[in-house]
């Protein structure tokens, strides 16, 4: 979806989160797993940045230039730019990241162990490394030198796994900085120099709502502010900096890892969704769990975001049911609420009061107008509009760039 509304606008900025995002895109050149890289660098002369509030594994973001390099996508310092404010993914924040998941018992937070959790834990306690300390050899083995032999004793002591290589990690991380340097730059300056020359800026998001440290299904969420009121401080603009906040949300529901899911569907229904959904992680390659739409979180998404219009996808996929439901409220013993829990053992309590609606068969996949939709199809896509309160400008029906439904211009 971000590619698609990146033909509109001059830059895509990526605020928050680490490769622990997975974002597919599908063109003519082909498929396209990015984790760092906003999903704007397929669009020509559009300009891609990775703002200060994204940690970044260096290794993974050279890699990523590295692949897009050879399958024909230009990547330069001309169109990405990287904060030398972004903290790094250090090896042991994935050692201890790994380390902390392999020892839990019960339930898992289903982190992907790719170590964001820690390394915002560290810049949080002042003790993180940035972009800018791997540009200087001396300056990066000062700051290792006063991180790592505490992060050691912690690995080794407390977890009970290897120490991290000091020698090692010094000479790899400078390694990564001399090969980064070009694309580093003051980054907050060069949006603030987009938008007050007049030019459209498309705010991306690695995580979903209820993945948002605060208001997610905490602790089985992620370790950032993925709320549009993150982009502010994850790219160092103003409060004013976003004047439409668009919601993707899929036509039935997914997650991936712990967590209470209150219209997981265990059964056939579910695992139709999984199926003609492709609903594996683009990151870890982890199943997702499916069920059906849920129109509470949905409300509470809408509400803690200020959506001002929702990009509805994959409706393609509920073709063929011959009923389709949406979770309208909760069900608590004896009592119905329609608001979202403040907490996940409370949700994880709520059973899923459901409203059906008759299905339809066709195959919607070449729709290019409402029009062209079943009428079933259109009745569903109203009902989620009506039930979340936001107006929904895009319906895609289909993996690829061409196989949207644009009812209202983002920027008309």
């Amino acid at each position: 979806m971000v590619d698609l509304i990146a033909e509109q606008t001059d830059v895509v900025a990526r605020f928050q989160g680490g490769n622990n995002a997975g974002h597919t895109i599908i063109t003519d050149k082909g498929k396209f797993i990015l984790h760092h890289i906003p999903s704007g660098i397929l669009r020509e002369g559009k300009v891609s940045v990775i703002a200060n509030g994204v940690v970044v594994d260096p290794a993974v973001l050279l890699s990523e230039i590295d692949s897009l390099s050879r399958s024909g996508c230009s990547v330069t310092p001309e169109n990405l730019k990287l904060s030398g404010r972004a903290h790094v993914i250090m090896p042991y924040h994935m050692a201890i990241d790994a380390l902390r998941e392999g020892a839990a018992e019960g339930a898992k937070i289903g982190t992907t162990r790719r170590g964001i959790g820690p390394v915002y834990e560290d810049k949080f306690a002042r003790r993180g490394i940035r972009i800018a300390d791997l540009l200087d050899e001396t300056a990066l083995a000062a700051r290792i030198d006063a991180v790592l032999p505490e992060r050691n004793l912690y690995i080794t002591r407390v977890l009970g796994g290897e120490p991290v290589d000091r020698e090692e990690t010094v000479a790899s991380y400078a390694a990564f900085g001399a090969r980064l340097r070009p694309f580093v730059t003051d980054t907050a300056a060069y949006l603030h120099g987009v938008a007050s020359s007049g030019g459209n800026v498309l705010f991306e998001g690695a995580q979903g709502t209820l993945l948002d440290i605060d208001f997610g299904t905490y602790p089985y969420v992620t370790s950032s502010s993925a709320i549009a009121g993150g982009v502010g401080a994850g790219c160092g603009l103003g409060p004013g900096c976003v004047d439409r906040t668009v919601g993707v949300v899929k036509a039935y529901a997914t997650r991936v890892g712990g967590g209470p899911f209150p219209t997981e569907d265990g059964g056939p229904d579910g695992e139709k969704m999984f199926e003609r959904g492709g609903e594996k992680g683009a990151t870890t390659g982890r199943r997702r769990r499916c069920g059906w739409l849920d129109a509470v979180a949905l409300r509470h998404s809408v509400r803690v975001n200020g959506i001002t219009s929702l990009a509805l996808t994959k409706l393609d996929v509920l073709s063929g049911f011959e009923r389709v439901k949406i979770c309208v409220s909760y069900k608590v013993g004896d009592r119905r609420t329609d608001s979202f829990p403040q907490d996940a053992d409370a949700l994880a309590r709520c059973e899923p009061v459901y409203e059906e609606m008759p299905g339809w068969s066709e195959d919607i996949s070449g729709a290019r107008g409402l029009s062209s939709l079943p009428k079933e199809a259109r009745d569903f896509i109203d009902r989620v509009s009506d039930l979340c309160g936001a107006g929904i400008d895009i319906v895609s029906v289909g993996p690829s760039r061409d196989e949207a439904i644009v009812i209202n211009g983002l920027f008309t």
